[in-house]
């Protein structure tokens, strides 16, 4: 069930992303305001409106939400494996996601102190492109 449901969130989601649905949905709003006269701008005409689009952004937020989900998770995938693969890189930085906020403030800190020494040394002349290690 929920391969299904990410397979059908994936392919709405792309086709929600092309200009022609765009088109389609500003297409919807003419459409709606062009028919206000022939109701006389009603309080029904103005309900229609209210609901379609209360309804499509109700079901849009699960969509996006499950779509930045996954993307999410992809690119902590892929920033893993880089740190991983990389010679001097800190292994403990992987799934850093995972932690507390406690424990993520004392890495941030931590490499806010490097960035911070490799500005003085850039703004000396030297280079930032060290182990910090070393």
């Amino acid at each position: 069930m929920a391969d299904a449901y990410g397979s059908i969130a994936k392919k709405i989601a792309h086709w929600c992303g092309h200009q022609s649905t765009f088109l389609l949905a500003l297409s919807v709003i003419a459409a709606w305001i062009l028919t206000g006269p022939i109701f006389g701008f009603s309080d029904t005409w103005q309900l229609v409106i209210n609901t379609g689009t209360t309804i499509i952004t109700f079901l849009m937020v699960f969509l996006i939400q499950n779509t930045q989900n996954r993307d999410t998770a992809a690119i902590q995938l892929k920033l893993d494996e880089l740190i991983r693969a990389t010679q001097g890189a800190h292994n403990a930085l992987l799934d850093l996601e995972e932690l507390d906020e406690a424990r993520l403030a004392e890495f941030r800190a931590k490499f806010q102190t490097l960035a911070a020494d490799a500005r003085g040394r850039l703004s000396r002349g030297e280079t930032d492109t060290d182990t910090p290690e070393t």
